[in-house]
């Protein structure tokens, strides 16, 4: 079963259990996945699905931060709720020492030796990390590699 499918029966499961929380996310991420089919006319694969999961991941993040510094708790725990639903469907993330492993793996592979080679070794990650690690603490660590 496909990603979208099983998100599509998991709104229906949400609605016939009358899970308004669960629902009214699940109907949030359906509208962002169906939004960006019609923007860029394509039908969202499984590698596609993630990337916008992910990008509604980052959103709940920044917004978690943002209630919390205004001290608004009740929308920051509204927030934390819906942030677990949407991590529910990401893939098992990696440990520090695997994502290190696939780095290392990748300069080699791409024969990366400078910091020019960034965007190589991270195009050369991409598929095999998608869903599973933080983007910009990969990057972090890539740079501390080539830098060396």
């Amino acid at each position: 079963m496909s990603l979208k499918t099983r998100l599509q029966e998991d709104m229906k499961n949400a609605m016939r259990a009358q899970d308004k929380g669960r629902l009214s996310i699940l109907r949030f991420l359906l509208a962002a996945m169906k939004q960006r089919e019609v923007d860029e006319r394509i039908e969202l694969d499984d590698m596609e699905v993630l990337k916008v999961i992910e990008k509604l991941v980052k959103q709940h993040h920044d917004s978690v931060e943002q209630y919390k510094n205004a001290g608004r708790e009740e929308l920051a725990e509204k927030e934390l709720f819906e942030l677990d639903i949407l991590k529910s469907y990401l893939p098992e993330p990696f440990s520090d020492a695997e994502i290190l492993k696939l780095i290392q793996e990748a300069i080699q592979t791409t024969q990366a030796d400078s910091m020019k080679d960034m965007g190589k070794v991270i195009n050369c990650l991409r598929p095999s990390i998608q869903g599973r690690a933080d983007m910009s603490m990969v990057s972090a660590k890539i740079k501390q590699l080539l830098s060396e």
